[in-house]
């Protein structure tokens, strides 16, 4: 059973973290993967730097290009991924846009996935209905899982297209602003998230984009099985060492 799955049947409210792969250093990646699960991350979602990252707010948008100017790609990213599961057991995903993925050549990026032992893939940028006609077998010959997002904006018949197509969790965007753009979720943040816990779909959804905090973190677990924080772990793995990650765990668990 892929990681994901057989993480998302534990009986708890799961944590993931993103960050950038090669920030705020290089070769930070599986140093940092292997903190957070040390510290009782339930998964990882790695960033793969691209030059113009359209969804990304201001924070992710600064490390992306710090990666990049780092000496951040694709192939070096495999690189640094090549033995990580000789230490780390849990989900880890890459979260990333599709144009690299197509430069490293769709097959080749999906077999590295499996060989370095990568769980699933987050494109945002890869329509469904590309992904079904074109890339579905792909992914899952290599036991790979493509996780969709969803916003307030999307209809219920897409979310639905989208639930029947999926096998492991979706990715809940809790507002339609970019990423790190708020901070707490208001009332008609709140019904969003209970309508759609109430349609019952058959794949659990995780929450990402304004979770910062044990109080934000707790909101969004209410009626979904986990939450991703991304910007505000950015901020703070830019201003302090590695071995603090310890600390920023604990004050949201």
């Amino acid at each position: 059973m892929n990681r994901i799955n057989k993480k998302l049947q534990e009986d708890k409210k799961l944590l993931s973290i993103y960050f950038t792969a090669g920030y705020p250093n290089l070769n930070d990646t599986s140093v940092i993967i292997t903190e957070l699960e040390k510290n009782g991350v339930d998964m990882i979602e790695i960033g793969l730097p691209f030059s113009d990252p359209l969804a990304d707010g201001p924070t992710i948008q600064a490390s992306s290009a710090q990666a990049l100017q780092n000496g951040m790609s694709t192939e070096v990213l495999f690189q640094q991924l090549a033995n990580i599961r000789e230490s780390v057991e849990i989900p880890l995903i890459i979260m990333g846009y599709f144009n690299p993925m197509m430069q490293f050549g769709v097959e080749n990026f999906c077999q590295k996935c499996q060989e370095v032992g990568v769980d699933g893939l987050i494109i945002p940028d890869l329509p469904l209905e590309i992904y079904e006609s074109e890339y579905k077998e792909l992914f899952e010959k290599y036991d790979l899982k493509n996780i969709f997002l969803i916003t307030p904006q999307t209809s219920e018949e897409r979310i639905l297209k989208i639930d029947a197509i999926s096998d492991s969790f979706i990715y809940l965007v809790s507002s339609s602003s970019v990423t790190g753009n708020q901070s707490g979720f208001n009332e008609i943040q709140e019904n969003y998230f209970e309508r759609i816990a109430s349609l019952k779909l058959k794949n659990p959804q995780i929450i990402g984009f304004g979770i910062s905090d044990k109080t934000t973190f707790q909101q969004a677990t209410k009626h979904q099985k986990g939450a991703i924080i991304g910007s505000d772990f950015i901020k703070f793995i830019k201003n302090n060492p590695v071995e603090s990650i310890k600390h920023y765990i604990n004050n949201l668990l």
